[in-house]
């Protein structure tokens, strides 16, 4: 049976070491998905700040978090147990320092560009050798 591109969503993202689930996605959105198991601080549109460990987060900037310090615009502080945070309503999102050593931080060498391929557990693994016609299209 053919999937849908919505459980194909659910299943990759419950995959050890996934960095983001669909294609295409840009930096931000990698850096959010490794921050998923740290503790980040987010805050929205409106000034309120939220603490605590990232448990899941979504190509839309969705967010869960457990264990939060809510502080309010005028100071307030509240703790949670767990929040949701809608991705829309999001001002930005302060990461963990220690994520700036990332792999996908990495620079690439622009002579090996094309070349290579990031694999799973960060193994780097050449391309498939199509020749260099012309072809009829494919990838």
């Amino acid at each position: 049976p053919r999937r849908g591109s919505g459980e194909q969503e659910k299943i990759a993202h419950s995959l050890p070491f996934t960095m983001s689930v669909s294609k295409g996605v840009g930096i931000p959105v990698k850096l959010l998905h490794e921050a998923e198991g740290h503790i980040v601080t987010v805050e929205l549109k409106t000034g309120e700040a939220f603490r605590g460990m990232l448990k899941d987060s979504e190509d839309n900037w969705n967010c869960q978090l457990e264990n939060v310090t809510a502080t309010a615009k005028d100071g307030r502080v509240t703790h949670l147990g767990k929040a949701f945070i809608r991705g829309s309503k999001i001002r930005y999102v302060i990461a963990p320092e220690m994520l700036k050593n990332a792999p996908m931080f990495k620079r690439i060498d622009p002579k090996m560009k094309g070349k290579f391929q990031l694999g799973t557990g960060g193994t780097i693994s050449a391309g498939r050798g199509r020749g260099r016609g012309r072809g009829r299209g494919g990838f």
